[in-house]
């Protein structure tokens, strides 16, 4: 792929301002997250817009996006204006604790793409460790916020690495959450899990479980991954 775009069969992502490029999590969640009865949809930490472009295309919900880099800002508001959905796509400009105080908006459905490398250490670019880490945006902020925000019937969906998924599920199970979907994911035939896929509720469900293999070898998608991105990558 070019570094400055992306397509994707029926929009188009510029990504010249935006620390961090369009990727294969994003793409996995925007595509993995169930959408059925959402009306309003919040993505925390758009980045260039991919996953709210995404569930935009999947779903007829009204969609709020939330960015603190300015650079992403940019992307992210260049690709909505120009994508079908343009009259569906709010874009927020400024930090996730900022926007609990001034919106009062309730929503169906947040998903997030969040900031994962906790331990690791932080780059010396501070747009992309804000991007990378929880410089801003740590994981029960995230929880804690997204709970005041969703409606009674509302889900939480979430990427993370593997490693991280024993705390994030137990900072959402303190906050009154329930885990309905994980689907684990693995890079490839032979390799550990490097990524889960997680939906919470608010209300009780009993949890589905399954995995993903992303590619059989270095050449071949499983037909898994294919099919759960048939509707966005081109080629396939």
């Amino acid at each position: 792929m070019s570094n400055t775009w992306f397509q994707f069969k029926q929009f188009l992502i510029t990504q010249e301002n935006s620390a961090l490029k369009v990727g294969t999590d994003g793409v996995l969640l925007g595509a993995w997250c169930g959408v059925t009865g959402a009306k309003r949809i919040l993505d925390v930490g758009t980045g260039t817009g991919v996953i709210a472009l995404m569930l935009a295309q999947r779903s007829d919900a009204e969609i709020t996006a939330v960015e603190i880099s300015e650079g992403a800002c940019l992307d992210a508001r260049h690709n909505f204006q120009n994508s079908p959905w343009s009259e569906r796509l709010a874009l927020y400009s400024g930090d996730f604790n900022n926007f609990l105080k001034s919106h009062a908006l309730s929503f169906d459905l947040v998903v997030c793409n969040p900031p994962f490398f906790k331990q690791s250490l932080k780059s010396f670019d501070l747009a992309s460790s804000i991007a990378r880490h929880d410089v801003m945006l740590t994981f029960e902020q995230l929880i804690t916020g997204t709970k005041k925000l969703l409606t009674s019937q509302g889900r939480l969906a979430v990427i993370l690495p593997f490693e991280a998924l024993d705390d994030f599920r137990e900072t959402a199970r303190l906050a009154g959450f329930y885990l309905g979907r994980k689907t684990t994911i693995i890079p490839k035939v032979g390799r550990p899990p490097k990524r889960v896929l997680l939906e919470f509720s608010v209300s009780v469900t009993y949890p589905e479980a399954n995995e993903l293999m992303v590619l059989l070898d270095s050449q071949t998608y499983s037909e898994k991954f294919i099919e759960l991105t048939k509707e966005f990558y081109l080629g396939s």
